[in-house]
């Protein structure tokens, strides 16, 4: 008797190239596949009612009708709506696609903090205006202090990064196991307060949860030192958007930038659009916008649907109980 068909359902935009790596490696191992592509806003309850496999992001509400799933892997890094109770079922794999965003978000970041520190934003402003008017100092990277919150992929490549550049470089992590070289000092969250005071540039790359929501609230931005910046690309609720507005509007912070926000997208009644030491993107540090990071989550895709092939051990499962990886 032939074995079951196993299904497995492709929802990120693969081109042929990727179908052919995809379907090479869900045949090498000795299941019968059939693999279907849906775009991914064209996916239906009945498209994934009968997958074993999902590659890419589905609505949770969708995915909560894969009642056969086997290994959900996801196109991001964020794994937050899919680990609440009720969403996967019980025999479900949840890998997610960290290692696939670490150049782009971290490069992303880098440029907030040159666009921060050096005034760019407030020279573009002048430059709308036809103004010519230097805006005073600015800092450098070289020698000064950036406190990293999040050692993933990401902090832990933008860490690197600002190492490279001459600054000293203090991460947090949950755990304080195995310090990189890249920092100089490493430290968990016990110590965040203590912290903030001696940063020049705050750069958070947390996690959502509620563990990390408002963890910079006001109190918290007001421990940072007068004149630094922060960053967040991680989640927009890891900022308390009202406490934010005051700090920077006081100026007892030098700038912010934001890629994530609280809510999004942002009201175009907000006020923090018309702060002019504020810089915003539009949560578009990761998604596929870097080449690069799609054919990432294509290799991570292939190398854990040949691990699913093949009864090996899988990449990035995520810890339903934490929301990281294992």
């Amino acid at each position: 008797m032939a074995d079951l068909e196993k299904n497995i359902l492709v929802v990120i935009p693969v081109n042929e190239d990727h179908k052919k790596f995809l379907e090479e490696k869900a045949a090498s191992g000795n299941k019968n596949c059939c693999v279907r592509y849906v775009n991914g806003s064209d996916v239906t309850a009945e498209d994934v009612k009968e997958a074993n496999v999902i590659i890419g992001n589905v609505d949770p509400a969708l995915v909560k009708e894969a009642k056969n799933l086997e290994l959900f892997q996801l196109n991001s890094a964020g794994a937050d709506q899919y680990i609440k109770p009720g969403i996967l079922p019980e025999q479900a794999v949840l890998a997610n696609a960290t290692g696939a965003y670490g150049l782009a978000v971290s490069e992303h970041m880098l440029a907030l903090t040159f666009d921060l520190i050096r005034r760019f934003n407030q020279y573009h402003a002048n430059q709308a205006k036809h103004i010519w008017q230097s805006m005073g100092n600015i800092t450098s990277v070289e020698g000064s202090t950036i406190l990293v919150l999040g050692l993933g992929d990401i902090g832990g490549d933008y860490a690197r990064k600002c190492h490279a550049l001459g600054a000293h470089v203090i991460g947090v992590r949950r755990t304080n196991r195995n310090k990189p070289d890249y920092l100089d000092e490493q430290h968990t969250m016990d110590d965040l307060d203590e912290l903030l005071g001696r940063a020049d540039i705050v750069a958070m790359v947390l996690p959502g949860g509620d563990a990390t929501n408002h963890i910079m609230d006001e109190r918290r931005l007001r421990l940072m030192k007068k004149g630094a910046y922060l960053i967040n690309v991680g989640r927009g609720n890891a900022v308390d958007p009202e406490g934010l507005y005051k700090v920077l509007k006081e100026g007892h912070l030098g700038g912010c930038g934001l890629d994530v926000t609280e809510p999004e997208p942002l009201p175009a009644d907000s006020p923090l659009w018309d702060l002019g030491n504020l810089v915003i993107t539009p949560h578009v540090a990761g998604n596929f916008f870097l080449p690069e990071t799609f054919e990432r989550i294509v290799r991570i895709a292939g190398e854990n649907l040949a691990a699913w092939a093949n009864g090996t051990p899988y990449r990035n499962v995520v810890d339903f109980a934490t929301g990281y990886r294992k």
